[in-house]
């Protein structure tokens, strides 16, 4: 069996204290996540996570930091990177038309997502925010790629 970890970004992004966090179908049923998905081939992570936030949200973003890289173990046995950035909010785009596994878009206050505990996605969901809080911020320019 070959090892083959999954690459992923996410989103924390904060507007009048309320997150951007999504409300999506998934093979175990309806969860919360941040905006986040897999980097894509001849993609920054950068631009995927603009693509990923755009994609879930219908939200234009900048990316303002980095907040944390988490490695976790799924209970499937699948191991996932994740690049968690800090961003600021643009201006949602009209109209835009969002992945099929996606319910909706939720803004929520840390209280009602700790509310809906039993909908995250993994535990990486809360231990972003939770690090976001706690000021964890690394710049941007620590990310290198060539292509």
């Amino acid at each position: 069996m070959t090892f083959s970890p999954h690459i992923t970004v996410a989103c924390i992004v904060e507007q009048a204290d309320r997150f951007l966090f999504v409300h999506e179908h998934t093979r175990s049923g309806m969860a919360i996540n941040q905006p986040a998905g897999h980097l894509e081939a001849d993609e920054t992570l950068q631009q995927a996570a603009l693509r990923e936030t755009l994609e879930e949200t219908g939200w234009d973003i900048e990316l303002t930091a980095i907040t944390g890289l988490y490695l976790y173990q799924a209970p499937n046995g699948v191991t996932y990177q994740r690049l968690c950035f800090a961003a600021h909010p643009l201006g949602q785009r009209p109209g835009a038309k969002l992945d099929a596994e996606i319910i909706q878009p939720l803004w929520l206050t840390v209280n009602e997502l700790q509310a809906r505990q039993n909908e995250w996605r993994s535990p990486l969901v809360m231990q972003c925010l939770q690090d976001y809080l706690a000021g964890h911020r690394y710049p941007l320019a620590m990310l290198k790629g060539i292509f």
